[in-house]
């Protein structure tokens, strides 16, 4: 009986689908009255166009790997080819896989807390039964992403048309109010641009960001996708497309129902406002889809963090448990079972606004900024015909993203930058205590070139 293998079925709008549910977690919900707290003022609409500005340059990166290495896995088959399969590459895909196993589940478990934190709106919650709420989310998001790839993408369809429907409910009420133009037409009232508003635009986009984050899933699925030289760019930047209309409409139709000094305020601000709109019975509808937009957004994350692990100890790169496919569904499902058990524990430990910052701090370093430079390392040793897609003004676009990802990771603060550093650190001593025990780079060279040991 041949050994299982992933099987190549998500089409584009599939592969659109989970990328855009991904991204469109209960993110832009909680994180709305944040951005406008912390710009104080109503230009908070530019922390909304920076993430997607972000977002644009950081995918044309994404897209010319992911056409690339079309594989499961994603940035930890990148890192890998560019910086040496044999030598430092090995060293990078560890790193990322090793601050995957935390990263990701902080991911998971973000959106099962921010599914708690919103669904209190229905139901007041104890900090007990909050966490009874959260680990569950977990729970039943294993449950339905252990099955075959082609049913989840069914399932994919069917949760993303519920983050259109939801999205389109809330900016058509906006429209219908009849005062949707005011505030872009107030967007730069009081506005100056000087070092605060600098400041403030980038500790901002640290909560904007995090609703962007998941244009890339796609590429974690590499190995999955159809005719994936067109359907992962395709797929990134109709997403990114899509969503960033949808957030900046969804933040003008709120704060031209509630204006922008109290909306900042409100826990709960998308069903208040509409409740304002509609009365109560609409408002609690509205949360209701809400909590089905972050329902989806932790499937979408959870699939495809899941194939990180299992791409790299199928390489040999990392514990070998994690190359097991399932028999008959041929899916990941040690790696997802893994992933699944400790974001269920990291759902009951952590309050939500400390994990929105550790995710980008934790992330940046290796998986955005490394993969950048990365590229530019493969652009110069392989072959142009090598990259299906290729970006507009190269290199530009490269030296951009890498510069805004580090005001970034400044603006999350010194705290969560040492909290980064820590996870990175751990996992160098890690990689070199078991390149020394299975004598791989750098040891392996060193070894070879020892005349004792050789004579030996």
């Amino acid at each position: 009986m041949p050994a299982p293998v992933l099987e190549r079925r998500l089409g584009l709008a599939q592969a659109t689908a989970i990328n855009m549910i991904d991204m469109v977690g209960i993110g832009p919900f909680i994180t709305l009255p944040m951005v406008i707290g912390m710009m104080n003022g109503p230009w908070f609409l530019y922390a909304w166009v920076a993430g997607a500005l972000l977002s644009f340059i950081d995918a044309m990166i994404w897209s010319e790997l992911g056409t690339a290495f079309p594989r499961a896995g994603g940035s930890y088959n990148f890192l890998k080819e560019a910086y040496g399969t044999n030598g430092a590459g090995r060293f990078m895909s560890f790193l990322f896989v090793w601050q995957t196993m935390i990263q990701a589940p902080l991911v998971i478990a973000s959106a099962a807390i921010g599914f708690a934190s919103y669904f209190s709106y229905l139901l007041p919650l104890t900090p007990f039964t909050s966490k009874v709420v959260s680990g569950s989310v977990v729970i039943l998001i294993v449950i339905l992403l252990y099955r075959k790839i082609g049913t989840i993408g069914k399932i994919s369809v069917l949760l993303w048309a519920g983050v259109i429907i939801t999205l389109f409910w809330i900016i058509g009420s906006g429209i219908a109010h009849g005062n949707f133009m005011s505030p872009i037409k107030h967007i730069n009232d009081g506005l100056t641009i000087n070092y605060a508003f600098v400041t403030a635009i980038g500790f901002a986009s640290v909560k904007s960001v995090y609703s962007y984050l998941g244009y890339y899933n796609i590429c974690h699925l590499g190995g999955e996708i159809i005719n994936p030289s067109k359907n992962i760019p395709r797929s990134m930047f109709l997403s990114i497309a899509g969503i960033s209309i949808l957030y900046l409409f969804m933040n003008v139709s709120v704060v031209s129902v509630i204006p922008w000094q109290e909306a900042k305020e409100s826990e709960f601000v998308l069903s208040i406002y509409m409740r304002e709109l509609a009365g109560n019975s609409a408002a609690k509808i509205i949360t209701c889809l809400i909590l089905w937009v972050a329902f989806a957004s932790v499937f979408s994350a959870t699939l495809g963090y899941s194939r990180i692990p299992y791409a790299a100890a199928a390489d040999g790169a990392f514990f070998k448990v994690f190359a097991k496919l399932h028999p008959t569904k041929h899916f990941p499902y040690i790696s997802l079972l893994f992933l699944g058990a400790v974001a269920f524990v990291f759902s009951l430990l952590f309050r939500l606004s400390e994990v929105i910052s550790a995710i980008l701090a934790m992330r940046i370093l290796i998986q955005f900024i490394g993969q950048a430079i990365g590229l530019l390392i493969l652009r110069k040793k392989r072959n142009k015909k090598d990259f299906p897609y290729k970006m507009p003004l190269y290199p530009a676009p490269v030296f951009l993203a890498i510069a805004i990802w580090l005001f970034i990771l400044y603006s999350t603060g010194i705290k969560m930058v040492a909290y980064g550093l820590i996870v990175i650190s751990l996992g160098t001593i890690v990689f070199f205590i078991k390149a020394r025990l299975t004598k791989e780079w750098p040891f392996a060279q060193t070894l070879s070139n020892n005349p004792i040991i050789e004579k030996a």
